[in-house]
C-alpha cells in the first residue's frame, strides 16, 4: 500500500500488513499491583504515580553498553543505510491532519466501553474504559492506522485500539486492540498481536512532549520499518513480515545511535530524543517508513526543533544484541546486571 505524506514531504508509515492466524491461547487477566478491586487499586494508585512501564521495563532498561548484534549491518541495509531519521510527531497539521499518536489522558473513572474487533482471537475483548472525548491518530477522518490509545492514570492502565471507529454511544469498532496493566511486566500470549504489529504496548515507547521539554526520555522509543522478517524476538510476541528473509529485521529488534554520533548541535527538544535513542534505543514495533519515530500529538511541539533529527541517517544506527536482558520468555522484566 502506497505511504501517506507526512511533515516535511516524507511519507507517512504505510499501513501495516496484519497476520490473521488464528492462536488458540487465552490471556490471564493480571490484577492491578496486586489488588482484584479496582475501587482499592484506584485508592493505592493516584495520578501522580502511574508511570507507562515499571523501573525494570525492558523499555527502560539502558542498552549504551549491550554489544552490537552480529546481523547489525545487514537488518541496517534492508532498513535503509542511506535514509533519513524522521520523527513522526510535531505540532500543527500536514495536509489538514495533526501528526503524530495522540495520547487520552483519563484521571477519573469511565464506563467500561464495548469493542468488537476485526482479529477478535488476538486482542483483549473487555475492560477497554475509553472517554467520549478520546482522539483518533490523524484525526477522525484518516485512513491510516486510526490508533486510540488512553492512559486511565487512575486504574494504572492503557488502552489502545488500532483502526479504531466510533460506532455511536460509548460503543467502537477496531482491527485489533489490548488492555496493558502499567504496573505489570506480563506479556501478552505468545503469538498475539496488539495495537501494534509487535504485540507491544505503545503508550510506553512513544516521545511525549513534556519528558522532552525536561530534556530526558528514560525509555526506548517506537519505530517503524518498511519490511520485516517473519519472526520476532523478546519482547516482542508477534510478527508481520512480509518475508521469511534473515536480512530483514524481526519485531523487538532494538536498534541504537552509535555513541560516536555526534548530538551536542541539536537543539532541546531534538537533542533528548537523540540521546535517549543512544542509551534506550528504538524497538522495531511495526512495519510502516523508514527510522520513522513515533511521539505524541501535541501543539506544543517546536517543529523546527525535531527538524534538526533529519540530519541523522540509517548509517548512524546499529543493532544491539539485547537477549541478555531477558529474564523470562514471557516476562517484559529485565534480568538483575
Amino acid at each position: 500500500m502506497a505511504a501517506q505524506p507526512a511533515a516535511g514531504g516524507a511519507p507517512r508509515p504505510a499501513r501495516r500488513i496484519r497476520s490473521l492466524a488464528t492462536v488458540l491461547a487465552v490471556a490471564c487477566a493480571c490484577l492491578v499491583s496486586g489488588y482484584p478491586d479496582p475501587a482499592r487499586a484506584a485508592a493505592v494508585a493516584p495520578a501522580a504515580d502511574c508511570g507507562t512501564a515499571l523501573p525494570d521495563s525492558f523499555w527502560r532498561a539502558p542498552v549504551d553498553t549491550l554489544p552490537v548484534h552480529p546481523d547489525s549491518a545487514r537488518y541496517v541495509s534492508s532498513i535503509g543505510a542511506a535514509e533519513p531519521l524522521h520523527p513522526d510527531f510535531g505540532s500543527g497539521l500536514v495536509d489538514g491532519r495533526p501528526i503524530g499518536i495522540p495520547i487520552t489522558v483519563s484521571d477519573t473513572t469511565v464506563p467500561e466501553s464495548k469493542v468488537s474487533f476485526d482479529i477478535a482471537e488476538e486482542s483483549d475483548p473487555s475492560g477497554y474504559r475509553i472517554p467520549q472525548n478520546a482522539r483518533i491518530e490523524n484525526g477522525p477522518a484518516s485512513d491510516g492506522d486510526r490508533h486510540v490509545i488512553v492512559w486511565d492514570r487512575v486504574l494504572c492502565k492503557s488502552y489502545e485500539l488500532w483502526n479504531a471507529k466510533r460506532q455511536g454511544g460509548n460503543a467502537w469498532h477496531a482491527g485489533g486492540g489490548a488492555v496493558f496493566d502499567l504496573r505489570s511486566n506480563a506479556l501478552r500470549p505468545d503469538g498475539w498481536t496488539s495495537a501494534d504489529a509487535a504485540g507491544l504496548a505503545i503508550l510506553p515507547g512513544l516521545v511525549r512532549y513534556d519528558e522532552a521539554a525536561s530534556g530526558r526520555i528514560d525509555h526506548a522509543i517506537r519505530i517503524t520499518v518498511p519490511r520485516s522478517d517473519q519472526s520476532y524476538v523478546w519482547p516482542a510476541r508477534h510478527q508481520a513480515g512480509a518475508a521469511a528473509d534473515p536480512a530483514l529485521p524481526p519485531m523487538g529488534l532494538r536498534l541504537r545511535l552509535k555513541s560516536s554520533v555526534d548530538t551536542s548541535q541539536l537543539a532541546p527538544q531534538a537533542k533528548a530524543v537523540a540521546e535517549a535513542l543512544k542509551k534506550y534505543g528504538a524497538i522495531v514495533a511495526d512495519n510502516g517508513s523508514a527510522w520513522f519515530v513515533s511521539g505524541e500529538e501535541n501543539s506544543r511541539w517546536d517543529n523546527d526543533q525535531l527538524a534538526g533529527l533529519k540530519g541523522f541517517k540509517g548509517s548512524d544506527f546499529e543493532a544491539v544484541d539485547a537477549s541478555g536482558l531477558q529474564q523470562s520468555p514471557d516476562s517484559g522484566a529485565v534480568a538483575p546486571r
